[in-house]
């Protein structure tokens, strides 16, 4: 099995790699650091799996895993991130994810996880899917519907403390760029001020109360 690990942290790739390779054997893994270097290595590697993280430096995960499924209809994502708030749930299986497992997940299920995606079959963290279940009747606040992925990334950064300045680090664009996103987001979401921009993120279920601060990854 051919498997393509795309995280920021070298620490993480390492670790999660020799997780792996001690409990499947015959794994064969390269590796990715941003997203850019994850697209060109995609079509250069051809894996049977791309354990995707969402918060990368330059493109995001979501961007990533929705331009490797538009090439590769084929294409056996399985997404991996410390966050598994519902909305990014979903938006993770609506780009084409296979799977969708968090950092703090068990190990054998990680590796449950890897071996079903690369079988072409769905596999959701067993918590994450009983949440998804239980929330499927839940009303979706329509003024999300029409939110980028984009506009929802600069939104779910924000509502966790994440600092304008922070904001545009992290995703390679300009102060400016980043305000702009959020005086459209507020018009978008009809919303007058930053404070009910944030409310209305936590009343949607994008981030949760104690999970909010500055310095948090997708």
């Amino acid at each position: 099995m051919k498997l393509m690990i795309v995280d920021d942290h070298q620490v993480v790739r390492q670790g999660i790699a020799n997780l792996l390779r001690s409990m499947i054997p015959g794994l064969v893994i390269t590796e990715s650091e941003n997203g850019q270097e994850a697209l060109s290595h995609y079509a250069q590697n051809r894996p049977d799996v791309l354990l995707l993280d969402m918060g990368l430096p330059d493109i995001s995960g979501l961007e990533v895993g929705r331009r490797i499924r538009q090439r590769w209809h084929g294409a056996a994502i399985l997404f991996f991130t410390m966050h598994d708030e519902l909305p990014m749930v979903r938006q993770a299986l609506d780009v084409g994810g296979l799977g969708f497992v968090s950092k703090s997940c068990a190990p054998e299920e990680l590796v449950e996880a890897v071996r079903r995606v690369a079988a072409g079959q769905p596999y959701i963290e067993h918590p994450i899917a009983t949440r998804l279940a239980m929330n499927s009747e839940r009303p979706v606040d329509q003024r999300l519907k029409d939110m980028t992925q984009r506009e929802m990334e600069v939104l779910l950064m924000y509502a966790r403390g994440e600092s304008i300045a922070g904001i545009a680090d992290r995703l390679c664009i300009s102060n400016k760029t980043v305000s702009n996103h959020l005086a459209l987001l507020k018009n978008k979401l009809q919303v007058c001020s930053s404070v009910e921009l944030i409310h209305l993120a936590v009343d949607a279920g994008l981030v949760r109360y104690g999970r909010m601060g500055a310095g948090q990854r997708l």
